[in-house]
């Protein structure tokens, strides 16, 4: 999940001019419709997918923490369904150029143990966040969301307590930026940028992330987490907002089968599964009806060449390879449930934004399949030296039956070996970020709603650039779309950004999600619209039943 970039954001209501002062009275929560009898027992199971790898939010990297963590935590904001920035930890804020911001929190914030919240709580987390000591995957972040001298912290030039966010008083937040960003607030919402306790940190260490030790400021806090079984949060009373919430608890379950998932479901042992199995998606439809949700989803699946080891070092391998997968397919036949063939990166009206389709795409699957064998020769492959590699991927039924397919393409597509390999979830990260692999599976989900959140994960200096991909033009598209004054502008650039992704190949782009669950018919408040699929337990409720 990632990042940022330049003017021409989609939503009026977030370019703050001189001496504007946006404060909303209140945050997303659990809306009861009147008449409904909520059930005596408030409390929900849904399925995780894996279990997580962390429950630091500067240390997370993927949805399998963000889930849980959306529960326990808050930030300065909120972003609801249509990309508008509401008060969480901040009850306002305001800006007279978009490059100075100034927050004020909210009066009497406490921290789930009972401590308050203070302003120098968010100036510790973001130092954190960006301390080259932490490690964080996210330590980029506050560079693309462009706060004053991130980058020189970054390269290790400029102590972290030089980054551009200080506390002007015990409720006030004064964050400077390099350069103006009209979408500011909706960067900072992101899971990475939630305030952590200090204290807690300081006197836990490494174990402040442990049940007893965690203290959270959103509506749920950890009350206990079984490895490899489940975790369960409870309601926090402490939480600003606890008026609103319905919830008395939420267990999240490590389940990387979908069958599993839904077997579990129709047992009424989940409430929410994780997805719906591609096999099993027609036959659930038409026996469940509308316990099948769909909607769309800012996502795009991908294999990962490296590309700073032999053969995939060679452009011609990677394009070779990236022609030689039918998408189609994989969109339609394998995945069946409304995800389209990816040939950029972006999805679609990302942001407003739109992409013209690289050239590949209106060619026949023979016509790509003649163009990558031409491709290979010239690398050296071919009959009598075929080529041969790794692909890895994470432990779940999806990615097997989509890795299945890709290798049976490229073996009778272009003569070439796959062999699969098969890792769970935090194994694989290790994997991926030590290099050790040839092709690896991976996805970005948006951090929000806007290209960049895609485009930037591919930036030579990106802490999330999983193939290691460098290349100088790209880099200064985004950076000339950065400078840019104008959406029409900024679209020409991110064009530009796609079109080098295309014609250099460090990843396969395969499809464009969709969010696919089953919600049982007595859960309320699901939400069907969020374009980041995100599922918040303090917007959900049970009926009686």
């Amino acid at each position: 999940m990632q990042r940022s970039n330049t003017f021409g954001k989609r939503l009026p209501l977030v370019l703050l001019i001189s001496g504007f002062c946006l404060s909303p009275l209140m945050a997303q929560a659990a809306t009861v419709p009147q008449g409904v009898v909520l059930a005596q027992k408030q409390e929900i199971v849904r399925n995780n997918g894996s279990e997580p790898a962390t429950l630091d939010v500067h240390k997370a990297e993927s949805s399998v923490e963000s889930n849980i963590l959306s529960d326990l935590f808050v930030g300065l904001v909120s972003i609801d369904d249509n990309g508008n920035p509401r008060p969480e930890l901040a009850a306002s804020w305001d800006t007279k150029d978009n490059k100075t911001w100034v927050f004020h929190l909210r009066p009497g914030l406490r921290w789930s143990d009972g401590s308050p919240i203070t302003a120098q709580d968010v100036v510790y987390s973001w130092r954190r966040l960006i301390d080259p000591k932490t490690v964080s995957p996210y330590e980029s972040y506050l560079g693309t969301v462009h706060v004053l001298n991130a980058d020189s912290i970054i390269a290790g030039k400029t102590s972290p307590d030089r980054l551009g966010v200080k506390a002007l008083d015990a409720q006030t937040v004064q964050v400077e930026l390099d350069r103006p960003m009209s979408y500011f607030l909706q960067m900072i919402s992101h899971y990475s940028l939630f305030p952590v306790s200090q204290a807690d940190v300081e006197k836990y260490g490494d174990k402040w992330t442990q049940p007893g030790n965690l203290v959270s400021s959103g509506p749920f806090k950890l009350k206990s987490w079984t490895v490899n079984e489940r975790v369960v949060a409870e309601r926090n009373p402490n939480y600003w907002d606890n008026a609103h919430t319905v919830l008395s608890q939420v267990t999240y379950l490590p389940i990387a089968s979908g069958a599993a998932d839904v077997n579990r479901y129709k047992a009424g042992e989940i409430d929410i599964t994780l997805t719906i199995p591609e096999v099993q998606f027609a036959s659930l439809k038409k026996e469940l009806g509308s316990q099948v949700h769909t909607s769309p989803y800012l996502g795009v699946y991908y294999y990962a060449f490296n590309n700073q080891k032999p053969p995939f070092n060679d452009v011609r391998v990677r394009q070779a390879l990236s022609l030689g997968i039918d998408r189609g397919i994989i969109a339609d036949k394998v995945l069946g449930q409304g995800q389209t063939a990816a040939y950029t990166i972006t999805p679609d009206n990302t942001g407003g934004y739109t992409f013209k389709l690289p050239a590949v795409a209106n060619m026949t699957q023979d016509q790509r399949n003649a163009e990558a064998r031409k491709l290979l020769a010239e690398a050296g492959f071919g009959p009598q030296h075929p080529l041969k590699f790794n692909l890895l991927y994470n432990t779940s039924e999806s990615h097997q039956h989509i890795a299945i397919a890709a290798a049976s393409m490229w073996k009778k597509n272009l003569g070439v070996t796959a062999v699969l390999q098969n890792q769970e979830w935090k194994t694989m990260l290790d994997t991926m970020h030590q290099g050790n692999y040839d092709v690896v599976r991976y996805a970005w989900i948006a951090d929000y709603n806007e290209p960049s959140t895609f485009l930037n994960t591919f930036r030579s200096d990106n802490s999330e650039n999983t193939p290691k991909f460098h290349d100088a033009d790209y880099d200064k598209v985004l950076d000339d779309a950065l400078a840019a004054t104008s959406k029409d502008q900024v679209q020409k650039d991110y064009q530009k950004a796609e079109d080098i992704l295309n014609t250099q190949a460090p990843v396969v782009p395969l499809y464009h999600y969709v969010s696919a669950k089953l919600v049982k018919p007595y859960i309320g408040g699901f939400d069907d619209h969020d374009p980041q699929g995100r599922v918040f337990a303090k917007n959900l409720y049970v009926i009686k039943h």
